[in-house]
């Protein structure tokens, strides 16, 4: 048994299994079940804050107390002073900044809820907590802030978080925000907010520099033959690891009716919501046909047993690449050869031996923003040569 599934009663010594409450989960309970008053400690928290009672409480409570009840102050006692937040239009290296950022995202979207679909988490209060945290958004543009003008249009988004957390604090966070769902669903031009982002960065003197062939092939050489297993701790997270290579890097598409369920439910970018293996692998064909050279490679994955039944496997993943095909991302427009790097992150819940759902979280805004900024860049070489 590991340790996310043992109760603080059953880890005292001579203590009886199963007497206490197990670490919370999201499924199948009500906000105030995740948040609850007077609940005892149900696992080893040293060093956090005496109203949370395990790790999936203090995840849900503390991003609510932030974003929900505009206590952005506990920022400061739940953020260490040098933490890293890697977003996917950009990276925050210090605490004030996110203390920046998340006025500034409240003042655009004041009205925003954010509910926590679920959690899929591992470690200890001793070695450090990692969580991954998947968030569905709504609301609706009221106010004037980084979107532009208030719209008043209403919103519905996917958000992931993944956060390393020791004694407290989050040290290091990778957010994946589904921010072209919002920007469509406000009416908003996606290439205008693109080339405003892109712009501010390339002033910075930030620019994109293709460096050539990426690791899913070397030279004339094929994709590696087998995945790495390295940062799998169970059976099932090398199971997936492996058939999340073949599919994305040998791609072998073939292997995910081998996985999923003929009933399986996609849960997709732009609020997309489909049903079906057939659905499956469109997807997944569609975004390889845009970034057709383009290396899949896992960064993280954590599992968790659900209440639901089977268990919930989350994985943080890389794609590198180059805008070189037809398809999914439609929204990029034409071809145009500019290497993009696209942050992802997947839920899967397995049951019975095959995947039921996936919840699929990657932001095409951010990939629109990076061809942007490569334009961007070309154009003072451009410019240059027009001249002679």
């Amino acid at each position: 048994m590991s340790a996310k599934d043992r109760t603080a009663e059953d880890e005292a010594p001579g203590a009886g299994r199963g007497k206490a409450e197990a670490v919370l989960q999201v499924e199948r309970r009500d906000f105030v079940e995740l948040v609850p008053e007077n609940r005892p400690r149900v696992q080893k928290m040293q060093g956090f804050d005496e109203i949370y009672t395990d790790i999936v409480d203090y995840i849900v409570r503390c991003t609510h107390r932030i974003w929900d009840e505009r206590d952005i102050g506990l920022i400061y006692t739940h953020y260490t002073h040098n933490c890293v937040l890697y977003g996917t239009m950009g990276t925050i290296y210090d605490r004030e900044d996110v203390v920046r950022d998340t006025i500034q995202r409240l003042v655009s979207l004041p009205e925003r809820r954010g509910m926590a679909t679920h959690v899929i988490w591992d470690g200890d209060d001793q070695q450090g907590f990692y969580t991954s945290h998947l968030v569905t958004g709504s609301g609706r543009h009221t106010q004037y802030g980084h979107y532009g003008p208030p719209t008043g249009r209403t919103f519905t988004s996917r958000t992931i978080a993944d956060c390393m957390i020791h004694a407290n604090k989050i040290y290091r966070e990778w957010v994946v925000a589904d921010q072209m769902a919002i920007i469509r669903q406000l009416g908003l031009d996606p290439n205008g907010f693109a080339l405003k982002v892109a712009q501010k960065l390339f002033d910075k003197g930030m620019v994109s520099v293709d460096i050539g062939e990426n690791r899913r092939m070397v030279g004339q050489y094929p994709p590696e033959a087998k995945a790495d297993l390295s940062i799998a701790k169970t059976d099932l997270e090398r199971q997936t690891l492996d058939w999340l290579h073949a599919v994305w890097n040998q791609r072998m598409l073939g292997r995910i009716k081998d996985v999923y369920a003929p009933t399986c439910q996609y849960h997709g970018p732009l609020m997309a919501e489909m049903y079906g293996i057939a659905a499956v692998t469109h997807q997944t064909l569609g975004l390889i046909g845009s970034l057709p050279d383009a290396s899949f490679t896992p960064l993280h994955i954590c599992s968790t047993p659900c209440e639901e039944g089977g268990t919930k496997v989350a994985v943080r993943w890389i794609m590198e690449g180059h805008h070189l095909g037809y398809g999914l991302l439609q929204g990029l427009g034409e071809p145009t050869g500019k290497r993009v790097q696209l942050m992802g992150i997947s839920h899967y819940h397995y049951k019975d031996g095959k995947i039921v759902d996936e919840w699929r979280v990657y932001d095409e805004l951010s990939l629109l923003m990076q061809i942007r900024l490569a334009q961007l860049a070309d154009a003072p070489a451009a410019t240059i040569a027009s001249a002679e």
